[in-house]
C-alpha cells in the first residue's frame, strides 16, 4: 500500500511529523506540532496524510523515544483538530491496528509508553462517548476493561478538553478555499488578542500524588523558559528596527504562552498543595508581566509605524517647498528619520531553543485526567501480571 500511495513522510503533513518526532529531540518542538495542526486543518488530505505518517512512526517501531514524541503529537492534533481527523483517530481500526499494538506484550513497551497510550484511549472514549460517529475508542476502551486491563489515574480529566487551546487559525471547510501557503498560514495567525479562559470546572479540590506534581513541576520549568525566551526577545528587540522573523517568533511565544497560563490558572483553583500552589501564583506573575510588556512593545510599534509614516510625508512637503522657495528664502530642514541599523536576528540567536517540552495544554492537562481479540487476552493478561508504574 505504501508503494501506490508514496511514502508517507513525504507530504507537507508527513515532513513536519517526521521532523516533529525525530529521537534526537531533546524536547517536544511544540512549534512543530501547532504547525502540524494547521496544515491538518487547512488542506483537504492533512487529516488522511497525517494518520498515515502517524502509524509509520507509532507501528513496530522500537525506538521509544520517537514513540512518545509521536503520541504528544497525536494527542496536540485530537485536541487542536477538528472532527476530520477525529474520525479517523476514533475509529476501532487505528485503535486496534496501531495504538494497542504499540503497546502489546511482545513488544516489551516501558511502562510509561503503555500508561500514555491507555490514557489517551480512555480520554478519548469519555469525550468522543455522546458522537455516534466516534464510537470505536469507546468500544475498544470497554473491551479492555472487560479484559481486566487497568487503566491509569485520570482523576484530572475535567483539566482536560479536546479542544484547548483555543486557535489562532480556526479550522476551515477545505473545500471552499484553496490551501493556503505557509507564509500565508503564519500571517493570518498574527492576532494578539488573548484567548479567552475556559470556565472553570465546578468539581471539588484535587488532590495530586507524587508523581503527578513531579510531572507538574517539570511542565512549569517549561512555562518559565518560555517566559524567560519572551522576556529576553523584549529586551533586545527594538519597536518599530525589528527583523520579521524575530517579530513572528515573538508572536508565536506571546500566543504558546497564553495557551500555557489557562492551565495554570485552572490548577491555581483547584490543586490542593500549598507549595505547588505557590509555584503556580509566582508562574502565573511572571506571565502577566511578561504580557504587560508585550502589549507595551505593540504600542510602540504601532506608534512608531504611524509616526514613520508621518514623518515620510512631512519629507515630501518640505522637499517640494525647498524647490519653489526663493533665493532668499531661509533655509529649511526635513524631518528624517533615524537611520539605525537594525539588530540582528534574534531567531538565529535562539535557534537552538525549543518553545516548550511537553505540550502544557496537553501535559499539564493530562495530569487530569486492535488486533484480533485474542491481542486484548494477551495485553489484560500482562497487565494483571505486571500493575503499571512509572
Amino acid at each position: 500500500m505504501e508503494f501506490l500511495l508514496g511514502n508517507p513522510f513525504s507530504t507537507p503533513v508527513g515532513q513536519c511529523l517526521e521532523k516533529a518526532t525525530d529521537g534526537s529531540l531533546q524536547s517536544e518542538d511544540w512549534t512543530l506540532n501547532m504547525e502540524i495542526c494547521d496544515i491538518i486543518n487547512e488542506t483537504e488530505e492533512g487529516p488522511k496524510d497525517a494518520i498515515r505518517a502517524l502509524k509509520k512512526r507509532l507501528n513496530g517501531n522500537r525506538n521509544y523515544r520517537e514513540v512518545m514524541l509521536a503520541l504528544t503529537v497525536l494527542e496536540t492534533c485530537v485536541k487542536n483538530c477538528g472532527h476530520r481527523f477525529h474520525v479517523l483517530v476514533a475509529n476501532r481500526d487505528f485503535i486496534d491496528s496501531v495504538l494497542v499494538k504499540v503497546i502489546s506484550p511482545k513488544n516489551s513497551p516501558p511502562t510509561i509508553v503503555q500508561d500514555k497510550v491507555l490514557a489517551l484511549i480512555q480520554a478519548w472514549a469519555d469525550a468522543f462517548r455522546s458522537s455516534p460517529d466516534l464510537t470505536g475508542v469507546v468500544h475498544a476502551y470497554e473491551e479492555l476493561k472487560r479484559k481486566g486491563v487497568e487503566f491509569p489515574m485520570a482523576d484530572l480529566d475535567a483539566l482536560s478538553p479536546i479542544h484547548t487551546p483555543q486557535r489562532s487559525v480556526p479550522e476551515v471547510d477545505p473545500a471552499a478555499t484553496m490551501p493556503k501557503s505557509q507564509s500565508q498560514l503564519r500571517t493570518s495567525s498574527s492576532s494578539y488578542s488573548a484567548p479567552q479562559a475556559p470556565a472553570l470546572s465546578t468539581a471539588g479540590p484535587i488532590t495530586a500524588n507524587s508523581e503527578q506534581i513531579a510531572r507538574l513541576r517539570s511542565e512549569l520549568d517549561v512555562v518559565r523558559g518560555n517566559t524567560k525566551v519572551m522576556s529576553e526577545m523584549l529586551t533586545e528587540m527594538v519597536p518599530g528596527q525589528e527583523d520579521s522573523s524575530d517579530l513572528e517568533l515573538l508572536q508565536e511565544l506571546h500566543r504558546t504562552c497564553r495557551a500555557m497560563q489557562q492551565r495554570v490558572v485552572e490548577l491555581i483553583s483547584r490543586v490542593c498543595n500549598e507549595e505547588v500552589t505557590e509555584e503556580l501564583l509566582h508562574v502565573n506573575d511572571d506571565l502577566n508581566n511578561v504580557f504587560l510588556r508585550y502589549e507595551r512593545f505593540e504600542r510602540y510599534r504601532s506608534g512608531r509605524s504611524a509616526q514613520n509614516a508621518t514623518n515620510g510625508v512631512l519629507s515630501e512637503v518640505t522637499e517640494d517647498n525647498l524647490i519653489d522657495l526663493g533665493p532668499g528664502s531661509p533655509a529649511v530642514v526635513s524631518p528624517t528619520v533615524g537611520s539605525t541599523a537594525p539588530p540582528s536576528s534574534l531567531s538565529s540567536q535562539l535557534a537552538g531553543l525549543d518553545l516548550g517540552t511537553e505540550s502544557v495544554s496537553g501535559t499539564l492537562s493530562s495530569l487530569q485526567q486492535c488486533q484480533p481479540r485474542d491481542s486484548f487476552d494477551v495485553f489484560a493478561q500482562s497487565r494483571e501480571a505486571k500493575p503499571l508504574g512509572w
